[in-house]
């Protein structure tokens, strides 16, 4: 039945971002849509009818869903005030309708997140512009009674000495220089900025010393430490080759001016910078293969793939094949999404891909991948068989065609229900005019409303019901999403940005309900571990595997501690926790309901699972 209505929905050929027909056949097409959802669910089919993805939890059952709304907008209450500018004037500037992000970190480490978010300015800019890039301090207040949490920002960014005045695309977080502070790097539209961190509440720009200042359009970014020598690597993912002087003018099927697609202009080279470890990077774009091809680069998701120990990296690309960097001992990368089954989705077609995550959605320790798309095709999810190959299981997931009447931006991978498996959270906001906001004469007609998938445990997800829930039913231009626990209660929380329009802060008002263990894993400089892995073993559930990462999504940054939802069983019997360099060691006596640092060398070291060495031959120790 599914099949048969989505035919039906296809009333006219779409080619990229080319859409034909007026202001009543969207509507139609949008009733079509809906009705066809609505026979999905109450039905209970899946995709196209299509099969359950086959893995170790095919067959399990989740607990049931909490009853009442999964998130409260605090926006306000906290303190909030930020909105996006991105210099619209009428003329359809592409690089005004791509957005941007925002970031979660504890940059002054009291063990709360602080927040950042990037700024537009002016198109063209003008020389006394004041908008710039926002830094949030979290005042967290605790009621007497020792239970609610509210988080409390205050705008610090004059006292921070961040003086961040680009086009301002995305963030991201890590502590390059392991020093236990977290630095920043923005990337923009234009050159560039590392800030680094002080340790007294301010930054400093070093850019210049470092040579990270990379001039083009810049999408997003990941720390990562590619070579394993210890020192946070950074990996910059470019666009198009664009500027205000060579934009081209784009019409919609009305004949009014609308945004244009990324074709018109030629696809940029990604970037890989060595950290050298003396404070200075170097660009080994060209040495290591990733300058080989140019792509139109949108996202970014860093992990181990094909479990060599050594960190891949995704590159979700806009209208071409998306690139899977596998790592060769830290040498040098080689391509292989065409072969891993992740440069197209499972029709052979490049998809229009802009948001990417890499995490472990079938409970069977590896990382898979889920990436957002354009509105009339549909998100696509691929399992991971373990050895860096992956089967595009999008159809009978339930992630397919409730996706399809979106255009998917950010994505945050959360467990919101602490069931133990990881949920989807997709930031949805159109790139081209829909045709009744245009008629209603909307300054941004490209709204639409995000979107919350249940993972249910069995290989399919399930939208949450919106009726009456305003963090869901709002619709609005949004773009990046970033991830974590804003009020430290032990669920996820989500900052969402909106392009030309409030950033939104939401408090997860669920997931607390049920036992969950938080972990934040540090080397012995205190800097946080990205890349190490975690292997939560119990009594009495099964086995979660978790990894610490800051990058993925869209344009964002995230928290870097873990969460893990216990339901079902909540007696931990040990955590195994894989170091970036290959050391594994094992933890025992974790409480739930707390977070734990655990801090590299301070474990009972064993030899790493499935090897029967020791991981002293898998690379230097970590910082």
């Amino acid at each position: 039945m599914a099949r048969w209505l989505f035919g039906m929905c296809r009333d006219e050929p779409i080619t990229g971002r080319k859409r034909t027909g007026d202001a009543a056949g969207h509507r139609l097409a949008i009733a079509c849509w809906a009705v066809a959802l609505a026979a999905v669910q109450a039905c209970g089919e899946a995709d196209d009818s299509g099969p359950p993805s086959a893995h170790p939890g095919a067959g399990t059952t989740t607990s049931s869903p909490p009853t009442r709304a999964p998130y409260r907008d605090v926006t306000d209450e906290a303190g909030l005030d930020f909105v996006n500018f991105n210099g619209m004037t009428g003329e359809k500037y592409f690089v005004e309708m791509m957005g941007g992000g925002g970031a979660l970190l504890d940059y002054d480490g009291d063990g709360d997140l602080d927040l950042y978010l990037v700024q537009g300015h002016e198109l063209p800019k003008p020389p006394d512009s004041p908008h710039r890039d926002r830094l949030y301090r979290n005042d967290l207040e605790v009621a007497a009674n020792g239970g609610t949490r509210g988080p409390r920002f205050t705008d610090v960014t004059e006292r921070s000495d961040i003086d961040a005045r680009g086009y301002g695309v995305a963030v991201a977080t890590g502590d390059y220089d392991n020093d236990g502070r977290v630095d920043l790097y923005v990337a923009n539209w234009g050159e560039n900025q590392l800030w680094r961190n002080n340790g007294d509440g301010t930054f400093a720009d070093v850019t210049a010393e470092t040579g990270t200042g990379d001039p083009g359009w810049s999408a997003g970014a990941a720390f990562v430490d590619y070579d394993r020598d210890g020192w946070l690597d950074l990996f910059v993912v470019n666009y198009v080759e664009y500027s205000l002087e060579t934009d081209r003018p784009c019409y919609g099927p009305s004949g009014r001016r609308d945004y244009c697609a990324p074709d018109p202009y030629p696809p940029a080279r990604d970037r890989l910078y060595r950290n050298r470890g003396d404070g200075t990077f170097e660009d080994v774009s060209l040495r290591t293969g990733i300058a080989a091809v140019p792509g139109q680069g949108l996202g970014v998701a860093t992990g181990d793939f094909d479990g060599d120990g050594w960190p891949d990296i995704y590159v979700a690309n806009d209208r071409q094949e998306n690139a899977l960097w596998m790592n060769r001992e830290g040498r040098r990368f080689e391509n292989r999404a065409a072969l891993a089954g992740t440069a197209v989705n499972a029709g052979g077609m490049a998809e229009a891909s802009m948001g990417a995550v890499a995490a472990d959605f079938d409970g069977d320790g590896d990382d898979d991948l889920f990436v957002t798309h354009l509105r009339n095709e549909t998100n696509t999810l691929y399992t991971n068989s373990g050895d860096g190959l992956f089967d595009d299981r999008t159809r009978g997931s339930g992630l397919g065609l409730a996706s399809r009447p979106f255009t998917g931006f950010g994505v945050a991978p959360i467990d919101y229900d602490n069931d133990g498996w990881l949920d989807l959270f997709i930031a949805n906001g159109e790139v081209q005019g829909l045709p009744d906001q245009v008629e209603r004469g909307d300054s941004l007609p490209l709204r639409q409303r995000n979107q919350l998938y249940r993972n249910l445990g069995n290989g399919r997800f399930r939208e949450l019901a919106r009726a009456g829930d305003p963090a869901l039913e709002r619709a609005e231009v949004s773009r990046g999403v970033a991830y974590g626990d804003i009020d430290n209660d032990g669920d996820d929380d989500l900052l969402i940005y909106n392009s030309g329009g409030p950033a939104r802060l939401l408090l997860n008002e669920v997931g607390g309900d049920r036992p969950w263990v938080g972990l934040r894993l540090v080397g012995a400089s205190g800097r946080d571990m990205i890349g190490a892995r975690l292997e939560i073993r119990r009594s009495d559930g099964p086995t979660l595997w978790r990894r610490v990462s800051t990058s993925g999504s869209y344009a964002s940054a995230h928290d870097p501690r873990v969460r893990a939802g216990l339901a079902g069983g909540s007696t931990i019997g040990d955590v195994r926790v894989i170091w970036p360099a290959g050391r594994v060691e094992v933890r025992l006596g974790l409480d739930p309901g707390r977070y734990h640092v655990l801090v590299q060398g301070r474990g009972e070291r064993v030899a790493r699972a499935g090897t029967g060495l020791d991981d002293t031959a898998r690379g230097p120790a970590g910082r």
